[in-house]
Order: structure tokens, then sequence, then C-alpha cells
């Protein structure tokens, strides 16, 4: 059963962290019972004898691409003294999860003083059964340095494919500006003063925001997957614009179809192929590494990026330039890359006749050339076929450059499970 979903109608703005959860005033106000040393070390030594067992891998489940804090905000500000809640959506099924945390873009060393995880019930509220407390190295506490990253060890919270866990995570603090992921398409909960992360209910969260803070993954103990894809690129495939709360963006619906594979989502709202920018965080060439070859498991990665490159005044021979780069970093660590194509953007902020010239020429180089190992034609998907520079308006949201819940559909619909075949003979990591 799908777990219940929370609704409200409160407007949220995108780094806004002022909004209260009254409707939680009254709800759960109990600390979950942590159980006792020895339970935990019991259940410790189950995961670890099914990761031995040949039969089970660790995977990665649930990524979120990390990004540098703005210069104003939440992610400027960071945290102290505050619990917050992230809701993920882990694409494979497994009896143990791993939590990684990222201080990737701070400035000092990061204090966690608790993580916990467990199945969602409703909003901010868990099911109480299923929350688990994380340790880092045996320690229910973890110091981060700046630049660096953690992984927890083995907790024993199931997961399962398309429902959602929480990840609570109890900032001491003062954290100094926060690693984080700005569009979500997800409600996070922050909480009043104090460590939050074992209580189930959600009364003492007392504001939502649309991003992740320090969570940048999930990995699964599971049995070996089909494939693990890896979409990768800008707002189109972070999902800006589709639902919130609704898990419709297309990485989303493409996990939706591939059912035994893992389908990761390290779309970056403003990202650039060439170019770091404030708002988009590092270029495609920089992130690459992190972001898709150092992810375990990966086999194939579909690139859609460019549309940002283009606004900035990149020509097409500098755009396929820089996908060539990226297609010879994926084939040099054994993975498959599909070539989405850039989408349609009149009437956008980026139209002009010189842009559109652009992205003519790269997308008929992204389906002619024969750099990449296949296309996803997304421009051909989306257009209106009575006027083709625009995305047709039954796909289309605002901006004249997002699609809608039904285009990230069609998207996801493009993708061909065949192009995403490993390679024979070659195995990544």
């Amino acid at each position: 059963m799908r777990p219940r979903r929370w609704r409200t109608g409160i407007v949220v703005a995108a780094l806004a962290l002022a909004t209260p959860l009254t409707a939680y005033a009254a709800v759960h106000h109990a600390t979950a019972d942590r159980g006792d040393a020895e339970q935990r070390h019991a259940a410790q030594l189950s995961v670890d004898r099914q990761a031995g067992n040949g039969e089970q891998e660790w995977q990665a489940g649930w990524r979120a691409a990390p990004q540098p804090p703005v210069a104003s905000g939440p992610s400027h500000d960071g945290f102290t003294n505050r619990t917050v809640r992230m809701v993920v959506r882990p694409t494979v099924s497994g009896p143990a999860v791993r939590i990684r945390l990222s201080n990737r873009y701070g400035t000092a060393a990061l204090r966690v003083g608790r993580v916990a995880v467990a199945e969602q019930d409703t909003g901010p509220i868990v099911v109480a059964a299923t929350q688990r407390a994380a340790t880092f190295a045996g320690a229910g506490t973890v110091t981060i340095p700046a630049g660096e990253e953690a992984v927890s060890d083995p907790v024993p919270v199931r997961a399962r494919a398309g429902r959602h866990l929480v990840v609570s995570v109890y900032l001491t603090g003062p954290t100094g500006p926060a690693t984080w992921h700005n569009k979500a398409q997800a409600t996070s909960y922050v909480s009043g003063g104090g460590d939050w992360a074992t209580e189930p209910g959600g009364s003492p969260y007392q504001a939502i925001t649309p991003s992740w803070f320090f969570l940048d993954g999930l990995d699964v103990l599971s049995r070996p997957v089909r494939g693990t894809v890896v979409t990768f690129g800008d707002s189109i495939t972070d999902g800006s614009f589709s639902t919130i709360d609704a898990d419709h963006t297309y990485p989303d619906r493409l996990a939706d179809r591939l059912a035994g594979w893992a389908v990761l989502n390290e779309g970056i709202g403003g990202n650039a192929i060439l170019t770091d920018t404030a708002g988009g965080g590092q270029s495609a060439l920089h992130r690459f590494r992190h972001d898709v070859l150092d992810q375990p498991g990966v086999t194939s990665v579909v690139l859609l990026e460019g549309v940002n490159d283009i606004g900035a005044g990149a020509t097409a021979a500098q755009l396929e330039a820089g996908m060539t780069q990226l297609v010879e970093l994926a084939h040099a660590h054994c993975l498959r890359i599909v070539g989405g194509t850039i989408t349609p953007f009149h009437g956008s902020v980026y139209d002009t006749p010189a842009h559109e010239q652009t992205r003519q020429a790269v997308n008929r180089w992204i389906r002619t050339s024969g750099t990449f190992d296949a296309v996803a034609d997304f421009d051909r998907a989306l257009r209106d076929p009575a006027d083709p520079l625009t995305i047709d308006p039954r796909y289309h949201t605002v901006g004249d450059l997002h699609p809608n819940d039904r285009g990230y559909q069609v998207m996801a619909n493009t993708i061909d499970r065949a192009d995403l075949a490993r390679h024979p003979g070659c195995r990544h990591g």
C-alpha cells in the first residue's frame, strides 16, 4: 500500500522556512522508543551477515546532486539546534539502508547529533515501529570536515522501491552555509529547537521547505539489479514545476517503468555543461565524476543538458565539444550514455533567433554524429506538431521551457530500455 499523502493549502516560497505546521500541534508527542543496545547490536549483525552472503550488495538507491549554498536564505544561514526531516523515494528494495551526508560546500566542520530513518506515514509523521537511529563507525554522532562526506553504518530499515522513507538529521550547529539540493520537488520539515530525529510525530516540525539539506544519497542492501541509470542534467531532469510531493519528475516516472532497475536523479536547476554558476552549481564537466562515475553500480547515463549554456551564449561547437568529453568519460568507465535532444524553448527567456539556431545545430549533431550510444529525442516527443519550436500545450507548464507532469511522463516513455543495457564484458566499479 502506498503511504498516505500529507497535503497543505499553504504556498511555500522557494527558500522560506517560516511556515508553521499547526495542524500537527496535538499529534504524537512521545519520543520513539530507541530500543536497547543488545537489540541494535543483533540487528546490525543480521544486516552484516546479509551483506556478506553474496546474494545482496550495496546499491545506490536514491541520490540528490549536492549544490553550493546561495547568497541568502537557509542554505546561506544554515541551522543551529534544529532537526531537518526529509522525504526520499528509493528506487530499489532491500532490508537495510545506508545514509550519505555531505558537507562538500561547507566552510567548517559539520556536527550531526543524530540521524534516524523510518517509513513515512504522512507528512512529517513516520511509522514509529519502523524507525531506527543510524550510527557512523558505531557512534550515534558524526563530525564531517568541510569538503567531505560521511556514510552511515547499515541501518535495518526496509526500503521498498517507490515507497517513501524519511531521514531525520539533528544539526547541533551552527552549521554555517549548507550543502543542499534546492529543488527537491518534495516537502521537507524543520523542527523548532532540539533533537527530534527519533520523534515519530509531526508536532515539533514547525516549518516546511522544498529542499534537502546535507543529504545526498541513500544506499540499499539489495539483490543485484538489472542496471543503474543516472539521469544527468539541469532543471528539466531535476523536475522543476512538477507537482510537489507527487513523484512526477521524469526520473521518477522512468523508475516506475523500469522495474528491477535503479534510477538516480542527478539533475540540478540552472546547471550548465561548460561553466559553473551561482545557482546551478558546478558545471556538468566538473561534477560528472562525483555525481555519475563515483556512484556504486552505475551502468548507464541519460544526458539532457545545454539549454542554460545556449542561454549564456555558448556556440554549437562548444556544446558539442563539452558533450563529447562527457561521452569519453562515460566510455572510459564502461558506461553507456544516451544523448537527450534539447527541448523547445520558443517564448522563453532564452528565445532568440541565434539561440534557436544553436539548439537546432546541437540537436542535429546529437541525432546524427554517432557520438552517443543512443538518442532520447525529447525535442521530438515534446514539441507541438503545429509549431515545432514550442512545447506542445498538452505538455507545457510555465515559462515556455519546462514540461508539466504529463510532459515528464512523455519524456520517461521516450527512453528505450534496450538503450540502457550494460556494455557486454565491461563492469563499472
